[in-house]
């Protein structure tokens, strides 16, 4: 079965989306669903990774804060920013999990570049990167996942026009000396729509079809 694409109309709350992608991944797992990529926005709202460092949270009655379940730290949600939640059956694609956060990674840089962004992987941080010169690099896209019997979940979030205000209530990812930006920040103005079309070409560049 080809990977099914949907695409939420309206902002998703996060236990919608964890009960969806629990949901999924058992249907996938027994074979009675195909794998799939949910395009959505979320409410504002903040999620602790299986990492998260209490420290971090530095403001907990800003927004509702959730256990996400997903390796890695805090991270925000919100409107503007376009969450990638996929759902893929890696015994189908290798089993190999490192492999697979590399392609989201190249995946996510490719559709970026198609608005004139270079998003940069650095192996000491999780997630992509954009140099803002003299040293300094905001994070353009966080990457959490979670995999269970080689069923991926959770997934990318690319910030294209949030308010990059609201990361001010946690350290996000666990990183203080670098920022956040969006890509209207950078002065690249596309439509979520246009974000979503990248999204969906740079896909079969990285993720061939399940075998």
């Amino acid at each position: 079965m080809k990977c099914e694409w949907i695409i939420a109309e309206t902002p998703v709350s996060y236990p919608e989306a964890l009960a969806f992608m629990e949901n999924r991944v058992l249907a996938i797992r027994e074979g009675t669903a195909s794998e799939c990529v949910w395009l959505l926005e979320h409410p504002s709202l903040y999620t602790a990774g299986t990492s998260a460092s209490p420290q971090d949270l530095l403001d907990p009655n800003r927004f509702p804060v959730f256990n996400a379940g997903r390796g890695g730290q805090y991270t925000y949600h919100g409107p503007g920013q376009r969450i990638a939640y996929v759902m893929l059956d890696l015994k189908k694609r290798g089993g190999d999990i490192g492999a697979y956060i590399q392609n989201l990674e190249d995946w996510v840089v490719d559709a970026l570049e198609n608005f004139g962004v270079n998003a940069l992987k650095r192996k000491e941080r999780v997630g992509l990167w954009v140099d803002r010169g003299h040293g300094r690099e905001d994070k353009i896209a966080a990457i959490g996942v979670r995999v269970r019997k080689w069923v991926t979940f959770h997934g990318i979030a690319i910030n294209v026009d949030p308010d990059l205000d609201h990361y001010r209530g946690i350290v996000p990812c666990g990183i203080h000396e670098h920022g956040v930006t969006s890509l209207w920040d950078l002065g690249h103005t596309p439509t979520m729509e246009e974000v979503d079309q990248a999204l969906m070409s740079s896909w079969s560049t990285i993720f061939a079809d399940a075998q």
